[in-house]
């Protein structure tokens, strides 16, 4: 462990190394740059190319890329080599600053939703010179956004750049209303990372898990989390073994992995990081995910991603810690010892309640997928219905705030367990809610909504649009007030009290998961919509459109694509699915089941020659029950197969993306669950020797 300080970061061409490699005036251009968003000119981009170059060779680098988020979800990088020949068969080592600043991949054959056509190749990424280059399989990864050749959003990071330059300009116009020091604003995420790990040649036996990453049946084993001996449960050697390669692979790639443990379900586990800027931490995240994958390899283990790979334990989430703070190091979420007199706390704590309340349908899209919503509101995950956890004691504040009264103070109070032996200690005012999709936790809000294998942007830019969009709001109502007359103080809290009363609605503190949460959570009138592809509407609203336009974070043409490319990603996401139940059904386990069927009928057939008559039927009772049993279940399978081809037939004619994605939600979705009932009961019935494929009591125990 005394290496960690040396290993950590070496694969990466971070801060201190470009103070060692760069020229000083060319180290302050790029720190101007990174902090200040200063354009930089193509003297220094040479320079720090050069530079890039040289420590990349180093360290046995031989190619370069530009690492992107396409609309995939996940990364994409096309590799050149730094050769460039010189003549006599002789090449030297060259990168120039126009590569680092500008590569050209093919546009057309990533998901465009029709920003690009198939015969317009022509796309860009562009370096984000705020995210670290790092060394990975041999290659320079450049990170960098992603855009068409009209310059329109083709990836998940420009957004979020976009969204995080929204963020700061309004949050300091706020800010500049207490008098700050401040330059500049910026949102910080921890992603806390919950994963599968199975073993390798189990998981090579289930073509469920290698083309759609979730099993589409499996009877539920004997044990399961029942017992709830897994969570913070002593690591297993074999996994155990894992973490420290995992985690000594992400410090070398400057990633902050700082907690391992194991999770609810039985091969569940997590790691969380240390919280950096938004869009560094989405790139660490993407590399986590893709390390992970690495890792588990090497020890013959697979890591499965999906939010769901197992019914009936639980799902995998990906919550984001999210707060945002000032390049003084002030965190604006942090309540101080005394919250109601904290303004500017009160300020943006209340912003954010109005943003989620205004625009909850559009945080339920960014977390909204086919896979997420197997998991969302299912062992341990929170429910779909948007709703906000500040806990009682800021509610106190936000109350007297509401009704103009006096706040009393709730002390902190010493805890007691009742042995002198322990250490006392002082406990929180407010307890931790689990079951809130969007919980305030003492300094910043842990959105638990993103699924495991989602990519971070796409809640975070949503996240960061909203809040922009309501600092606006509340600056706009702020200077109304203060041009009728209104001292400033005032205007704050008059504007405080306003919007307090106005979102009350989506603040609840109870049991998330009850069903009277649902039914209150409709009379609230909050956004209960279930079906995924339905819920996409929201995005294409006037209101929708006029707020991210607004924020200069995705124009109306955008975000059309980005519905498009949603759509089209659930359908196909059923599709497989279907597709993969269907011929899994077809040509492993009906096959397997009429053959354990033949055996039982022989051994019947075999009892009635060998015994009597009245004893060979009193033997022969249960095996007749056993293979009718069978028959239903077979024939079950086979109609609702057929059924499910002709339905998918069906939806596969209908052109509008929107109306074939409802079309597998509403018609052929529903047989996954009917065809997965009759497999797992025939799971259970059929002799164990003779089941094609690995089950559930053998994929999550590991030894």
């Amino acid at each position: 462990m005394s290496k960690v300080p040396e290993m950590f970061g070496s694969l990466v061409f971070n801060d201190s190394v470009m103070q060692e490699k760069l020229p000083k005036d060319t180290y302050k251009a790029l720190k101007k740059t990174r902090e200040q968003s200063k354009p930089l000119d193509l003297h220094v981009a040479n320079i720090v190319a050069n530079a890039m170059k040289n420590w990349a060779v180093e360290k046995g680098a031989t190619h370069f890329t530009h690492w992107f988020q396409p609309m995939t979800g996940i990364t994409a990088e096309k590799h050149d080599s730094f050769i460039y020949p010189v003549g006599n068969g002789k090449v030297i080592m060259e990168f120039s600053g126009k590569e680092l600043i500008k590569g050209e991949p093919d546009a057309s054959s990533f998901p465009s939703g029709g920003l690009r056509a198939t015969f317009e190749a022509r796309g860009y990424t562009a370096w984000d010179p705020t995210s670290d280059a790092f060394i990975k399989d041999g290659s320079l990864c450049i990170p960098t956004a992603f855009c068409s050749y009209g310059g329109e959003a083709l990836d998940k990071k420009t957004p979020l750049l976009r969204s995080m330059n929204a963020i700061n300009k309004q949050a300091m116009r706020i800010l500049k209303l207490f008098g700050t020091t401040a330059h500049r604003v910026i949102t910080t995420v921890g992603a806390e990372q919950e994963y599968f790990l199975i073993d390798k040649d189990m998981y090579a036996k289930r073509k469920d898990l290698i083309y759609t990453g979730r099993t589409l049946f499996g009877a539920k084993p004997p044990k399961g989390q029942e017992l709830e001996d897994h969570y913070f449960g002593v690591i297993k050697p074999r996994v155990s073994s894992y973490m420290k390669d995992l985690d000594e692979e992400l410090w070398k790639l400057g990633i902050l992995a700082k907690t391992k443990h194991n999770e609810v379900a039985p091969a569940q586990h997590e790691l969380a990081p240390i919280f950096t800027t938004a869009n560094v931490a989405t790139d660490q995240n993407q590399l986590t995910m893709e390390i992970m994958k690495k890792v588990a390899t090497k020890h013959n283990l697979y890591c499965l991603l999906h939010e769901k790979p197992f019914k009936g334990v639980n799902g995998s989430g990906k919550h984001n810690n999210w707060s945002i703070t000032t390049d003084t190091g002030v965190n604006l979420l942090e309540p101080g010892d005394s919250p109601r007199e904290n303004a500017q706390f009160l300020l943006f704590l209340t912003a954010i309640i109005k943003a989620v309340d205004e625009h909850q349908d559009l945080l339920r899209i960014s977390v909204a997928s086919a896979g997420n919503d197997h998991r969302l509101g299912a062992d341990e995950a929170p429910p779909a219905i948007v709703s906000m956890f500040i806990g009682e004691d800021l509610a106190s504040v936000l109350k007297s705030i509401e009704d103009n009264s006096d706040y009393q103070k709730k002390d902190k109070s010493v805890m007691k367990i009742g042995l002198d032996v322990l250490p006392s200690f002082t406990k929180d005012t407010t307890d931790r809610n689990r079951t809130s999709p969007f919980a305030f936790t003492g300094n910043r809000f842990e959105f638990r909504a993103v699924g495991a294998s989602a990519n971070c942007s796409s809640a975070m830019s949503t996240l960061n649009a909203v809040v922009a969009s309501q600092l606006i709001e509340f600056k706009r109502e702020i200077d109304k007030k203060m041009s009728d007359g209104m001292k400033k103080e005032q205007a704050i809290f008059d504007t405080l009290r306003l919007y307090i009363k106005e979102c009350k609605s989506i603040r609840f503190d109870g049991n998330g998961y009850s069903d009277e949460w649902k039914e209150e959570a409709e009379k609230r009138g909050l956004d209960c919509e279930t079906s995924v592809p339905v819920i996409y509407d929201a995005y294409l609203s006037e209101k929708t459109v006029k707020m991210y336009e607004s924020t200069g974070v995705l124009n109306e043409r955008e975000l059309h694509a980005r519905n498009e490319v949603k759509w089209e990603t659930y359908t196909k996401k059923i599709q497989i699915e279907a597709r993969v139940l269907g011929d899994l059904s077809m040509n492993h386990i009906i096959p397997v089941a009429t053959q354990y069927q033949s055996m039982l009928l022989d051994n019947l057939y075999k009892m009635r020659v060998v015994f009597d008559a009245e004893k060979a039927e009193k033997l022969s009772v249960e095996d007749a029950a056993l293979i009718e049993e069978i028959a239903t279940h077979i024939s079950a399978i086979k109609t609702n197969v057929d059924n499910m081809v002709d339905a998918r037939k069906s939806a596969n004619k209908l052109e509008d993306a929107r109306e074939k994605a409802i079309a597998y939600h509403d018609k052929v979705e529903p047989f996954l669950s009917v065809i997965r009932y009759h497999i797992d009961k025939l799971e259970l019935i059929v002799d164990n020797q003779m089941w094609p494929l690995p089950k559930y009591r053998e994929l999550l125990f590991i030894s």
